[in-house]
């Protein structure tokens, strides 16, 4: 058995392996609340301003918050066709997040609230 084999099967090195392996996977799942998160409440107005843009060069396009975009088109004719990232959805996976981690209340349910409270403050002026 080579030494590589041996640590492997060694219980604190694959309990370590185990741990690493439970922190990327949180660390993941974090990059991918916080890319939903751009994706549900992110700015979208650098990218519909392309549309007044004739023929933007690389160095423009590359200082421009793309994040939302999914897909650009310019048909023969020469318009410009820009579609988002649905809003909707990513709500719903960040919804399916909070639910998940604490199960108390739905990610709608504390805006519905939020919403109302600021209503009823703005009512009270």
């Amino acid at each position: 058995m080579q030494t590589g084999e041996r640590l492997l099967c060694k219980r604190q090195v694959a309990d370590e392996i185990e741990r690493l392996a439970r922190r990327r996977e949180k660390s993941l799942a974090n990059m991918a609340f916080v890319g939903y998160q751009r994706l549900a409440f992110g700015d979208i107005s650098e990218a519909v301003s392309l549309l007044y843009i004739d023929n933007p060069d690389s160095q423009v396009l590359s200082k421009m918050d793309l994040f939302s975009v999914s897909e650009i088109k310019r048909p023969k004719d020469g318009s410009m066709e820009i579609k988002f990232f649905d809003r909707l959805k990513a709500l719903e996976k960040l919804e399916g997040r909070v639910q998940s981690e604490n199960g108390v209340q739905s990610l709608f349910d504390a805006i519905d609230r939020s919403a109302s409270a600021i209503g009823s403050e703005a009512g009270n002026d």
